[in-house]
């Protein structure tokens, strides 16, 4: 897990890209997330010397390898017993792997990031647990907003950097 403090400038850049992109088609949070989406792009790029592409189906291209980043907004630093997600109708997206974010986001403003780790596309839908909408996730009583795939953090692999 790799702490980032999120500064002004990631900050700016970032609500440009989510004012610029409005509210996606299936958002969870009807939008809400974006920012953070945005902020999680901006670190992960930076750390591994990737390109920032956003398609549909991934978000950065590095040393040819297709990353979706996935961000979640938080109140508090992660646990490696924490779950990260996959929406059951992003199973298609043409990536090679995924890299997972936290954000805290607390009284209105962001605070740290952390860069929980990445895991390739057949692995992550080899290890997860598919949950559906209303389900009780057993692992922490958290009602599931939508079918989705979890898996926790300490089952992810560590994520490659520009500086090894």
């Amino acid at each position: 897990m790799i702490k980032i403090e999120v500064t002004d400038n990631i900050i700016a850049k970032a609500k440009a890209k989510a004012e610029e992109m409005g509210k996606l088609n299936n958002s969870i949070t009807s939008g809400d997330g974006n920012l953070a989406g945005f902020i999680g792009e901006e670190i992960v790029a930076d750390l591994m010397g990737g390109e920032i592409v956003n398609t549909y189906d991934y978000d950065i291209v590095c040393n040819e390898k297709k990353y979706d980043v996935k961000t979640k907004r938080c109140t508090s630093p992660p646990r490696p017993y924490y779950d990260c997600s996959v929406a059951a109708f992003n199973t298609r997206q043409r990536c090679d792997a995924y890299v997972f974010v936290r954000v805290q986001y607390k009284n209105n403003k962001f605070g740290p990031a952390w860069i929980l780790g990445q895991k390739g596309k057949d692995d992550y839908f080899n290890q997860s647990r598919k949950l559906k909408k209303g389900q009780i996730d057993p692992s922490n009583n958290f009602t599931v907003k939508a079918d989705c795939y979890n898996l926790s953090i300490n089952k992810l692999d560590t994520l490659e950097t520009k500086n090894g």
